[in-house]
Order: C-alpha cells, then structure tokens, then sequence
C-alpha cells in the first residue's frame, strides 16, 4: 500500500519531521507534487536541514527516495541542495532516484514569474518567485520539459522554449540577462545526468508488487490547493491526497492510511485570505515562540488561532485516517486557547468553508484553558498536563479523526506515539 502524508493547512505544518519520523517504517519514500518553493525543516542530533525538492526520508540508510512525475526541478537548486547534503555525509547517488516525468523549471521560468508577479501590483499572490506557476503552467500547456528530455537532444528543444518564453517577456517590457544563469543551468543538468533517471510508475507499481511499503510525501498544504485551496492564493498543483495518485501513478485502490498533519495554531506566508489571522500580542508571541519564517524565503508568517472549519473540511478532501499535530509547544505559555469552531457570514452562522473566503467572513471561537507549563521536555503522553490532553480530546471530537501523534519541539526526539 502507499500511505500519504499531507499538510491540511496553508504549509509549514511540519511534514518533513514526520516523514523522516516515519521513514524507518517502509522501504520507499516519494515525493509526489511541488517544486523548491516547499522548504521541508529536519532536526536532529543537533543539525538542522531544510529541503527542497529531495524527500525527507534521504537520511535513512537503505531506503530508496523518489522524486516523482508531479514534481517540478530547479536544477540549479537540487544540485545546490544535493552538494549540501553530500558534505553532510548524506550518500544520494545510491539513495535517490528521479522521475523521467517530472518537469523542469528553465532560467526563463523564474523571470516570467517575478515579471507577472510585479505586473499584479496590488493584486499580488504573495508567489516566491522560484519559477513553479510558469514551470506548470508550460506543463498544463504541452510546452514544458521534463527530466528524461535531457537524454538526448536537449539543447535544441530548450532553445525552442525558451523563444516563446522570450516573447512573453517581451510583453512585460521585463529586462533580463540569461548568459549567467544559462552557464550554471547547463552545469546543474550534467549533474542530474549522475543519478539514476527512472519511469517512476512502473518503478512505484513495481515496489507495490514486491510487497514494498511506500509513503508518499506532499508539499504546502491542502488550504493551497489549485482546485480546493482560496483560489486564487494558491500554489500551481494538487497539493491534496488525489495527488499522490496523479504525482506517482498509482492507483486510488493502492492508498492506505492517510496521515493529515497540522499545527496547534495556524500560520500563512504571503497573500491570501486568512479568517483567524492575529494582529496582537498573541500572534506575535506565536511568531517569535514558533519561529515562523518561511525555511526557504525566510518571510515572516501570518499567525493565527486553528480553524476547525478549514480543517474539517481539509480531513474530507483527503480522507484523513489519522492527525498529526505539530507545534503544540508553541502554545505553553497561553492561559487561554481559542479555536474558530464556526464562521459568521453574511449574519449567519455557518459550519462549511464557503465558496469564496473573504472579508465578510467572521471567525466563532471557542475559549478553551491553557496549561501554562512547558511541554517541550515530555517524553510520554502521561505527562501531559490535564488541559493540554483536554485541548486534544477537543480536537478529537471536532474533527472525528483521532490524533495520533503529538510533537513538543522541532528535533525528532520529540515527538509522542499516541
């Protein structure tokens, strides 16, 4: 079976901890949609990590990690990203295989983001400007070009995108020089060429086959999906259970668990709707106690309460089986919780996320006691305190999936099997 682990939130929820908690459990670790916009933070054994396109079980020895089909590749930034972990002592050439089916971000595709981005003005998406919307946008247009293009004539046909691409950029009266960046492209396709390039459907089923277990990692969050997420402040892909299916080629009937991770809170980067965003002391506290700055732009996030209405309706997109919950140390030193339990809209009380999030929309909270002690340091679930295991028992019969995992802290250690 494959078992998926997703975020339910707008990102940042912490997957690349749980993943490489949970890697020691299965034998393949693939990444299913995103590109390097999606910084997944690891800590352990006094070093911290930050990736971007490989998967986060790349620290475990024998386990083979996959870099799907829905993902798109910055060469440039996977070889940066690749050499850091080598000088880690990370061994990636007999570790990590790539899809021939994913796509790949040209120098162009950076300009042609940060050019239609500056053109919005005051309507901004808040994009990180690393290439991913054009990148898939080339994709959904039958223009793009993947990894497997670089077996053989490849020079040829990034010459042919790259004068459309010019084109565009001539519509934006955008000024540019791509000599340099072409020179450090070309470079970082060489070193692609070292790893193994697979047809990763056929190697995902054929693991299947075997009896292989296999998790499937995604990246941002569901509340930033192209279909489900506040549209338009969204990222390009399915970042929903649905894509690990679309992302690995594999079947719906070959989806086992599926794990839904999210904070105790809820943060966001850039625009973008946000009901139960902070303007106080309180967030700030979050922000600072949490360390809530993008692990790739660094930007500061946009802090909040947790939104039971967004994440109920994120536990039936994905059809979540078990919750993860992130970050609950954060809260220590709150005497009150509040969580958004329903929404005011339009004069009405509502329950359901709505078809477009707004201004208008109200959040209802419920008050709930803090425990007012540090938790970082809890090693078993008997010692939570009293409030702390009642805030979980809240969420439990909120959102009818039982928590299954709680972390108090960043590093791999801490984090409590329920």
């Amino acid at each position: 079976m494959v078992d998926v682990i997703l975020g339910l939130q707008w990102g940042d929820e912490g997957k690349g901890k749980i993943v490489d908690v949970l890697t020691p459990d299965y034998d393949v670790i693939a990444r299913f949609q995103g590109g390097p916009n999606a910084g997944h933070t690891l800590e352990f054994e006094g070093k911290k990590f930050v990736l971007r396109s490989v998967p986060s079980g790349i620290f475990q020895d024998e386990k083979i990690n996959v870099i799907g089909n829905g993902v798109v590749i910055d060469p440039v930034l996977f070889r940066s990203e690749a050499e850091d972990l080598q000088k880690s002592g990370q061994e990636l050439f007999s570790r990590l295989k790539i899809s021939k089916k994913a796509h790949l971000i040209l120098p162009t595709h950076r300009l042609l983001d940060l050019a239609a981005e500056s053109a919005k003005g005051e309507g901004k998406i808040g994009t990180t400007g690393k290439g991913i919307g054009p990148a898939y946008t080339d994709k959904t247009g039958r223009n793009g070009l993947r990894v497997g293009d670089i077996l053989e004539n490849f020079e040829e046909k990034y010459q042919n995108v790259i004068e459309k691409h010019k084109k565009l950029l001539a519509q934006y009266n955008f000024s540019y020089s791509l000599q340099q960046t072409e020179a450090a492209f070309f470079e970082a396709i060489e070193f692609i060429k070292q790893f193994e390039l697979i047809d990763s459907e056929y190697f995902i089923n054929q693991q299947l086959a075997a009896g292989k277990r296999i998790l499937a990692e995604g990246a941002q969050g569901t509340m930033l999906d192209i279909d489900f997420g506040s549209y338009p402040f969204v990222t390009s892909s399915n970042t929903v259970c649905a894509g690990a299916c679309t992302g690995l080629g594999v079947s719906p009937k070959q989806i086992g668990e599926v794990y839904g991770i999210f904070k105790a809170y809820c943060t966001r980067v850039g625009s973008g709707p946000f009901p139960t965003e902070l303007f106080d002391a309180d967030g700030d506290t979050m922000r600072t106690t949490g360390y809530e700055f993008g692990s790739v732009t660094g930007r500061p996030r946009r802090c909040g309460w947790i939104d039971l209405v967004a994440l109920r309706y994120a536990i039936m997109i994905n059809g979540v089986s078990a919750l993860i919950m992130m970050k609950s140390d954060v809260l220590d030193e709150f005497t009150t919780i509040k969580a958004c339990v329903a929404y005011e809209w339009n004069g009405k009380r509502i329950e359901n996320l709505p078809f477009e999030i707004n201004k208008n929309i109200k959040p209802i909270y419920k008050e709930i006691r803090g425990w007012s002690k540090n938790t970082d340091n809890i090693s078993a679930e008997k010692d939570f305190p009293k409030e702390f295991s009642a805030y979980i028992s809240f969420l439990e019969k909120e959102l009818n999936v039982p928590i299954k995992m709680v972390s108090v802290g960043p590093d791999r250690a801490q984090t409590i099997l329920r």
